[in-house]
């Protein structure tokens, strides 16, 4: 069986990254959403198992040294991180693992997984993320500037990844986000046993390309 693409969607806080996962999910019935998991405390309309894993900082350092993450970094002083054993079962069944993590993340990740899709998500303009976080109405003056000013600086980590897509309209960022992981599916480097089984006399069609499957 051919492994699933590992998806990677990084982008400042305030970027709407989780809006665009949601109508990528919506739309699309191969793709799997790894959750993730957090210190950090449930936002009102945030549900445990749904929007994050919620545990204590106790347990997630147990996890820790069990080795049990992908990847795992400590963000405003909250730990996050992307549980191993659900990613790697679902790549390995041919599923699309789509994370939604920070740069630090991705890049832990890069290092040992390169040949994952490292798609980095910008706001419109910095006025707008500043709006953004503001909207949120959940933290406080001082919290929403070490937000704005922590995701000014990790604009700058763009250049560890593959593609960058603009949310102005989330449907249209997730449109090309999903454009993305087409052609990536039509990469020669993806179907060669397409080519094998041609010279061998085969016949073969357009929805052989694991796209179509």
């Amino acid at each position: 069986m051919t492994p699933g693409l590992l998806i990677i969607l990084s982008g400042p806080s305030g970027t709407g990254k989780g809006t665009v996962c949601n109508i990528l999910l919506k739309n699309s019935q191969s793709l799997y959403f790894s959750i993730s998991m957090t210190t950090r405390p449930p936002r009102p309309e945030e549900k445990d198992g749904i929007n994050y894993y919620f545990v204590t900082e106790k347990e997630f350092k147990e996890l820790i040294e069990a080795d049990a993450f992908l990847e795992w970094a400590k963000v405003y002083g909250y730990y996050y991180g992307t549980p191993r054993r659900n990613v790697e079962m679902k790549l390995a069944e041919g599923k699309d693992v789509l994370l939604e993590i920070d740069t630090q993340g991705a890049k832990k990740i890069k290092s040992n997984y390169s040949q994952g899709i490292y798609i980095f998500l910008l706001p419109p303009s910095l006025q707008e993320l500043r709006r953004r976080i503001e909207d949120r109405g959940t933290e406080n003056l001082e919290k929403i500037q070490e937000r704005f000013s922590a995701s000014s600086q990790e604009i700058s980590e763009v250049n560890y990844y593959n593609y960058l897509t603009v949310n102005d309209l989330p449907e249209r960022a997730a449109q090309q986000i999903k454009s993305i992981i087409e052609a990536e599916k039509c990469k020669v480097s993806r179907n060669r046993g397409l080519i094998d089984r041609l010279r061998k006399g085969e016949h073969i069609n357009v929805h052989d390309i694991p796209f179509y499957r």
